[in-house]
């Protein structure tokens, strides 16, 4: 029961929960695109089971993640690819990205469907997971757990608030760039030469947090600036 009373249990918990509800749309969106040709009372099936089949596959993937992570090296190549990940979300290319998911023409291929396509495209959620889990089985399994009702109840619902307002999803790349942060932090190498040195620990998550923040913001404002330029 010791790691419930840890700031890190918590912390690691609070960041997979958000990672869940920023990137529960893609799953949501593979779902529905699958099982849009099957009958109504078969759809709800597809889509329960569906997640199921596809949540467990993620959780092996994860898992094999968790471990391959500790290969030297790897910790930092995945804090790298997970903040341009975050990056990617917050210009419109992540979470929001088009998909072609054939639609299911029965029960069986629906679930197949669901579970292979959700497989190939969960490689953010896989990743952003397992950098919040910092090595905790535990985690990855509460985390899983979790996302089982986002991705059954509640995409649809998350969808419209993060059209409603958008800043919401600002929160969700901050959080995966501060995962991004843990990670190139807990690589070795870069923790020996941390150690003992908080400003420097602080700067380099301000630069990962602030510099996929900052770059996202510049990136989507160039579009508007353009418009009032013509406009003018």
């Amino acid at each position: 029961m010791e790691p419930f009373f840890t700031a890190d249990f918590w912390s690691g918990l609070a960041a997979i929960v958000v990672i869940d509800l920023v990137l529960a749309g893609d799953n949501a969106i593979v779902i529905a695109l699958a099982a849009r040709g099957l009958p109504r009372r078969h759809q709800r099936r597809a889509v329960v089971w569906g997640t199921v089949g596809a949540v467990l596959v993620r959780s092996g993937l994860t898992l094999a993640v968790l471990w391959v992570l500790k290969v030297p090296g790897l910790m930092l190549a995945g804090g790298a690819l997970l903040a341009w990940i975050a990056y990617r979300l917050l210009v419109g290319n992540g979470g929001t990205s088009e998909h072609h998911v054939a639609e299911a023409a029965s029960f069986w291929s629906a679930l197949r469907t669901i579970v292979i396509a959700d497989a190939v495209m969960g490689l953010d959620n896989v990743l952003a997971v397992a950098g919040a889990a910092h090595g905790s089985m535990l985690l990855v399994v509460l985390g899983l757990l979790i996302s089982i009702p986002i991705v059954v109840w509640g995409s649809t619902l998350i969808l419209k608030w993060i059209e409603r307002f958008p800043s919401i999803l600002y929160v969700g790349g901050a959080v995966l760039a501060w995962t991004a942060a843990n990670m190139l932090a807990g690589e070795p190498f870069v923790a020996t030469l941390l150690a003992g040195r908080p400003l420097a620990t602080g700067l380099l998550y301000l630069a990962v947090i602030g510099g996929v923040l900052g770059l996202a913001w510049m990136r989507n404002g160039r579009p508007a600036a353009r418009a009032a330029r013509q406009s003018a």
